[in-house]
């Protein structure tokens, strides 16, 4: 019997949700991700010394002032660990737009292209990477923007349907509906300590989703992220993508359960509705408050993690 790694690989391309070299070498992902969290926990490890220093001499000369000297290292060591792991995965990686510019969707189409630049500069085509934004409205805009332009985006701090809907209308290539946070509001809020993986609230969401793409033909992907558990990744095994931790990967290398196919896409039934304006939007986020909640909570714990890096990198200068 294979274990439930191997099996999930067979029903679901396995994306690694690390900035660590070494754990996707161990886990052969077709994709990797990063976030401004991921890439301050890999800033902060030794063997990463050389690409900060590296990335804080090239921007120095880029600019005199210090202040743009920090965003030009920032961008650059995001694109530097991007460029490592794209050498060893076979298909993308996902490198986001800093979180403080979620609602400035010109500062996200800006920043968007000055990524892209970058690894156009390394030797990276656009074809192997993808823009994460975050799933506001201005989000949202940037990417329906960027696609036309064949940027490809991921579309990431997605909790609700309303924003699944919004991504799917604008084109995005990529969704990633976070699991496990959305458990995390609902264990706070209900004071229910545990779910059965099949009751999870994430894993519910996340379902909802994939069978409305799939019903409506949607070809945006469906990428399931931010698990707390194995049996919320098998659960939604059959699901288009799901990036997973080095510590769940492990995991599921370990476990020789059976592993059934619990999502499965049987082609477009009806054609989509009437699609979301930006009133209508903001109206059925404003009235959902775990998501409301939870993208506001991520969006800040980024930006948080950003301004960490920052002051990491400003440490080199």
């Amino acid at each position: 019997m294979s274990n439930q790694l191997q099996a999930l690989r067979d029903i679901t391309t396995v994306v690694a949700d690390t900035g660590d070299i070494e754990a996707i070498k161990k886990y052969q992902p077709v994709d990797a991700t990063t976030n401004p969290s991921l890439l301050l926990k890999a800033a902060e490890m030794e063997q990463y010394r050389s690409h900060l220093e590296n990335a804080v001499a090239w921007a120095k000369e880029q600019s005199d002032d210090a202040d743009q000297q920090i965003i030009d290292a920032g961008d650059k060591l995001a694109v530097t660990i991007g460029t490592d792991i794209v050498n060893i995965v076979p298909g993308r990686i996902s490198t986001e737009v800093d979180a403080r510019l979620s609602f400035d969707t010109q500062g996200s189409i800006e920043k968007a292209h000055k990524l892209i630049a970058l690894y156009k500069e390394a030797g990276i085509d656009k074809s192997r990477i993808l823009i994460k934004l975050a799933s506001t409205w201005e989000g949202i805009k940037a990417a329906e923007h960027l696609e036309k332009e064949g940027i490809n985006c991921n579309l990431t701090l997605l909790f609700s349907f309303a924003q699944a809907q919004a991504c799917a209308e604008a084109g995005a290539y990529l969704i990633s509906p976070f699991v496990g946070r959305i458990l995390d509001w609902y264990k706070a809020k209900t004071g229910k300590s545990e779910y059965a993986a099949n009751e999870d609230p994430g894993v519910l969401s996340v379902t909802k989703i994939y069978n409305y793409y799939k019903e409506h033909g949607y070809k945006t992907v469906v990428m399931g992220a931010s698990f707390r558990n194995i049996g919320e990744i098998t659960e939604l095994a059959g699901c288009d993508r799901l990036t997973i931790s080095p510590g769940l990967l492990e995991e599921l290398s370990n476990t020789d359960a059976p592993l059934d196919v619990k999502l499965k896409d049987t082609g477009a039934t009806s054609a989509p509705g009437k699609p979301l304006d930006e009133a209508a939007f903001r109206w059925e986020l404003n009235q959902d408050p775990m998501a409301t909640e939870k993208l506001s909570e991520g969006i800040r714990n980024f930006a948080a993690d950003q301004v960490k890096l920052e002051t990491l990198l400003k440490s080199y200068l």
